[in-house]
C-alpha cells in the first residue's frame, strides 16, 4: 500500500485536478488549448509512466493503469461534458498505453 498510495494521489491530481483547474481558471481558447495539451501530451505520458512503474512490482501495482484511466474518465465527465463518448476512447487509449508499458517494463525487469 505504501507504493500504491502516491500513485493514487498523483493520478487524482493529474487526471482530476488539472481538468478542474483548466475549466475553472481558463476561459475560451486558452482553456481549449490547455485541454488539448492535457489530452495529447500530459495524460499519455503520465499513463506510460504509471505503467512503467507498475511493471516493476506488478503483483502490488497492477491496478495503477486502470485507476489512471478511470480517474481520467471521471475527471473529464465531471468537469467537461458528462457522458461524452469521445472521452471513453481517450480513457481506453490511456489504459492500453499503461498496460503496454507495464508489460514491457515487467519483461525488461525479468530479462535484466
Amino acid at each position: 500500500m505504501k507504493k500504491f498510495l502516491p500513485w493514487i494521489i498523483a493520478s487524482g491530481v493529474i487526471m482530476l485536478g488539472l481538468p478542474c483547474l483548466a475549466v475553472t481558471f481558463l476561459e475560451g481558447d486558452s482553456g481549449m488549448a490547455t485541454c488539448l495539451i492535457l489530452f495529447f501530451a500530459v495524460d499519455p505520458i503520465y499513463a506510460i509512466c504509471t505503467g512503467v512503474y507498475a511493471g516493476k512490482d506488478i503483483k502490488k501495482l497492477w491496478a495503477s493503469p486502470i485507476l489512471t484511466a478511470l480517474f481520467f474518465l471521471v475527471g473529464t465527465w465531471l468537469f467537461l461534458d458528462i457522458g461524452e463518448k469521445a472521452f471513453l476512447l481517450y480513457a481506453l487509449v490511456y489504459l492500453f498505453l499503461g498496460i503496454l508499458a507495464m508489460l514491457i517494463s515487467m519483461f525488461l525487469k525479468k530479462k535484466y
